[in-house]
């Protein structure tokens, strides 16, 4: 997750912001399909996110969410938003709920220079809507990657997806905020010369393509 030190540029016009309001839902949609292939059993399952089995990081997807869908609906600064909760009976039906919450909130944003309140990034400023939603965007390319790999499922975002991923991925600051336990980041990582764009946004934020759970018998092919 990008951190308060992210730059801000100049936000995209209206064409752009549509554009990566559709490329955001894509992403999020994605993760979605993952989510809805997982069983009860999976949840206890270690994820390449240090420490987290899919339970911890399925409540944390769920939790980013609603705290960016109140941004969008101008309820950002009230931090119970964010608050990450226990699963319920259903945390399928559960997180298809937030992630479909949060695409409609992202559209009811007019203008890609809206400010938008991310108290977990800063308390004292707040960020254009483009900013956010690209922030949201990268979240969840990566959390679909840890969810796959975490199932040994395929991985295959759109090539146009990963286009505007790689960029925002790059703009993530590689500091020590990347240190702290709770960092959705880690340090970044070299990646091969031949990387393709996907293993290139997984090494920057600290990913390592090759993760796989400890149980499996071989490398899961995303």
């Amino acid at each position: 997750m990008p951190t308060n030190t992210e730059s801000e540029s100049t936000p995209p016009p209206s064409a752009d912001f549509a554009r990566l309001r559709r490329l955001h839902a894509r992403a999020v949609r994605d993760s979605v399909t993952l989510v809805r292939r997982m069983t009860p059993d999976d949840l206890l399952r270690p994820t390449p996110c240090a420490a987290w089995t899919l339970a911890d990081l399925l409540a944390h997807m769920t939790a980013q969410h609603h705290g960016f869908a109140a941004a969008a609906l101008g309820r950002g600064q009230d931090l119970s938003h964010w608050t990450v909760g226990p699963l319920g009976a259903d945390p399928v039906a559960q997180y298809r709920a937030a992630a479909e919450h949060v695409i409609a909130a992202f559209a009811t944003v007019d203008r890609p220079d809206r400010r938008l309140a991310l108290p977990e990034f800063s308390r004292t400023r707040t960020f254009p809507a483009a900013r956010a939603i690209g922030f949201h965007l990268i979240d969840y390319l990566v959390h679909g990657w840890d969810v796959a790999r975490t199932l040994g499922r395929p991985y295959a975002p759109a090539p146009e997806l990963l286009r505007v991923a790689l960029p925002i991925a790059r703009a993530v600051p590689d500091d020590d905020s990347r240190l702290a336990p709770d960092s959705a980041f880690r340090p970044g990582l070299s990646a091969d010369h031949h990387a393709g764009t996907l293993e290139q946004i997984l090494a920057v934020l600290g990913r390592s393509p090759d993760w796989r759970p400890p149980s499996a018998p071989g490398v899961i092919g995303a």
